[in-house]
């Protein structure tokens, strides 16, 4: 069976993903800073028939991610990182004079430097996997200027840029940095919390996941919105 580590995947987009992957076959190792939704999670999604390894804890802690690339190992290797858990910087977002120097650099800590740490971590199994793949989840604040999403855009942007390079330094591998577009999460609800206005639920979007996975594109980033439209 493959197996695949997913990061912030106790609900959202990191669980409607581990639902889908272990609808598929695959064995999951979750990781989610709230134990019992995590729980939770990994009990439904066990019961597809898959092995899931849930793990509670901080990606900003080396000791964590070690732990998870670990638990990886134990059910076959990693076939596929997803770098999904992230961090605003702040909630609701604020604009650049308001943003906390602190609170940039949380964002930072857990959207980049976190990533880039699990990514080292468990390299040496991606590369022993048949087809290895990273995929780290962007967003369109990453390439476009939106008041408010400063820091939490620069955030992803320094994200897609270390994929694009890890897809260079790495040809046996694939690396997608994927915007997954609008969707209706927790995460959203507190960057913009007056926003009501309607969205996609996560499970819509994770077919352009899949079809990352099904068809392996070369390297690069990806719009969740144009794979969905080609479906």
């Amino acid at each position: 069976m493959p197996v695949a580590i997913i990061t912030g995947a106790s609900k959202g987009l990191g669980r409607a993903l581990g639902a889908a992957l272990a609808r598929r076959g695959w064995d999951l190792v979750l990781d989610a800073r709230t134990a019992g939704v995590l729980e939770e999670t990994a009990k439904a999604l066990s019961g597809h028939g898959t092995r899931v390894a849930a793990l509670p804890g901080d990606v900003t802690d080396a000791g964590h991610r070690a732990a998870l690339v670990a638990a990886a190992r134990e059910l076959g290797g990693v076939d596929l990182l997803v770098n999904n858990a992230s961090a605003l910087g702040a909630e609701p977002l604020v604009r650049l004079e308001d943003l906390t120097p602190g609170g940039l650099r949380w964002a930072l800590e857990v959207n980049v430097v976190a990533a880039l740490g699990l990514v080292q971590e468990a390299l040496p199994l991606l590369r022993a996997a048949e087809a290895g793949a990273v995929v780290a989840v962007s967003s369109d604040a990453a390439a476009e200027a939106y008041p408010t999403w400063g820091g939490y855009g620069a955030s992803k942007a320094a994200l897609d840029h270390l994929s694009a390079v890890l897809a260079e330094e790495e040809p046996g591998l694939r690396v997608w940095a994927v915007d997954p577009g609008d969707m209706a999460t927790d995460l959203y609800a507190a960057a913009v919390p007056d926003d009501g206005g309607p969205r996609p639920a996560p499970e819509l979007v994770v077919p352009a996941f899949l079809r990352l996975l099904d068809e392996r594109p070369a390297s690069g980033r990806y719009a969740a919105p144009a794979l969905l439209e080609e479906l």
